[in-house]
């Protein structure tokens, strides 16, 4: 009898703490969904749009918890969101979008962003690299003017 209630405790023990990673993925998830909300934007050279999507991806941040992410890596990925979010030219969010990908990539390597594949794209004419939800190049650093520019790296799965 004392086995199976050892048991039982250990399983309730595995479903709290399978519950707390799922919860704390889907901030994660949707840090990422944002990311990719500035991407498509800066691939359509949509500057308004851009600081919109960043807009959005700071908010998100602020709902992270520090226990799951660091309040340094979150800080820095605020800063270059706020950056983006501020900049009304094109050419200076795809500068910072640089930096702030960077640090999605180095955080979606440590933390489950999504179901599917995330595939880290990469352009050798900006020498950036960028997420993509999808394996199809859609630069965001040129736009229309080179949207297919580039290759996939690796992939994230």
């Amino acid at each position: 009898m004392k086995k199976y209630i050892i048991t039982a405790i250990f399983s309730l023990f595995s479903i709290i703490s399978i519950s707390a990673q799922s919860k704390k993925d889907a901030q994660v998830t949707k840090l990422y969904q944002n990311y990719i909300a500035i991407k498509s934007a800066l691939a359509s050279d949509d500057a308004d749009q851009t600081s919109k999507a960043a807009t959005e991806f700071i908010k998100t941040a602020s709902t992270i918890d520090y226990k799951q992410v660091s309040e340094g890596n979150l800080n820095i990925l605020r800063k270059d969101a706020t950056a983006i979010s501020e900049a009304r030219n094109i050419s200076t969010q795809r500068e910072t979008f640089m930096n702030l990908s960077d640090n999605m990539i180095a955080l979606a390597k440590e933390f489950k962003v999504s179901e599917n594949p995330v595939y880290v794209q990469y352009c050798p004419m900006a020498d950036g690299s960028w997420l993509s939800d999808e394996s199809k190049i859609v630069n965001p650093y040129y736009g229309k003017s080179m949207l297919s520019c580039g290759n996939v790296k690796t992939t994230i799965k």
